[in-house]
């Protein structure tokens, strides 16, 4: 039986921890505001909330787990959690905006007017300052750590902040200046934001799980590293893939057939030493060969 080490309280665990705990305070002020004034803007941004609750605790759950080194049943790690987790959310918040635009047409065709408008306008202003406050608190974690996760989560609240000015300007229009069919409308683009912004992370994590390969930029940046060691005479055959917060690359190179497999040993080891250096949190897998054994034409070139 395999043992499982705990995994430490990092400040990435308690940047996401703050988001959850904002998220539910939120979502209680939200739910008691949308029942008494039947707003579905209201309920629109309620869902976001909700969903930040889920997406905060899942990113939580897969950025743990995607930690743990490589076990005997996971020789690759256990990276792929994350994008897993982010599907996930995906699928939540998609159905969550499609219920909503069913809601707001509804209340449209109803004609249902919204009340108690003051009250949503006050939770909805004290929702901005709680996740002004929570995206500053981030942007310092992010600053200490350069966490890709938490930097992801930031930009989630940043939209929280444009649901909530949304939410405002349609109380205001709905309750006080008397603008019919202003609420059902704003609920309406919350909910086609809500399913944008789906739309975009399932995009990241598709990539993941599919292993596509490293933009070209990057790419093109690691051959040139790997191409600047004198004893090397060419690389073919490179594959690149991310998976979590780790990135994963393999090749072939070619090396003088005169060196011994000591000294190509070395070589390989002066190479990967240097490759980790310049592109840290990358498994490296090299495989020489002698020059001249494969034909490039027929070979996937770099």
């Amino acid at each position: 039986m395999e043992r499982r080490t705990a995994l430490p309280v990092t400040l990435n665990v308690r940047a996401a921890l703050a988001s959850v705990s904002v998220a539910l305070i939120l979502a209680i002020l939200k739910g008691h505001a949308a029942w008494i004034s039947g707003s579905v803007a209201m309920l629109g941004s309620l869902a976001d909330t909700v969903l930040d609750i889920v997406a905060s605790l899942a990113t939580l759950y897969g950025v743990r787990l995607a930690a743990r080194p490589a076990d005997r049943k996971h020789r690759f790690g256990h990276g792929k959690a994350e994008a897993i987790a982010a599907l996930f959310q995906v699928v939540l918040i998609s159905i969550s905006a499609f219920g909503l635009i069913i809601r707001a047409i509804e209340q449209w065709i109803e004609g249902a007017e919204t009340g108690a408008a003051h009250e949503g306008i006050a939770v909805s202003v004290l929702s901005l300052i709680l996740t002004g406050g929570l995206l500053l608190y981030q942007r310092r974690i992010i600053a200490q750590t350069g966490s890709v996760a938490i930097r992801t989560d930031n930009v989630h609240y940043q939209s929280d902040l444009l649901l909530n000015g949304a939410v405002i300007v349609a109380l205001v229009l709905d309750g006080f200046v008397g603008v019919t069919g202003a609420d059902p409308l704003f609920g309406i683009a919350i909910a086609l934001w809500l399913a944008w912004g789906a739309w975009r992370a399932s995009g990241d994590a598709i990539d993941q799980l599919m292993d596509k390969e490293w933009p070209e930029e990057k790419r093109q940046a690691f051959v040139r590293a790997v191409r600047c060691h004198p004893e090397l005479e060419g690389i073919h055959e490179l594959r690149t893939r991310t998976s979590g917060d780790r990135d994963f690359v393999q090749f072939h190179i070619w090396v003088d057939p005169a060196m011994t497999i000591g000294e190509a040993h070395r070589a390989m080891d002066a190479l990967e030493a240097r490759l980790m250096a310049e592109f840290p949190d990358t498994e490296i897998l090299i495989n020489p060969e002698p020059t001249g054994q494969f034909d490039p034409k027929t070979e996937m070139t770099a």
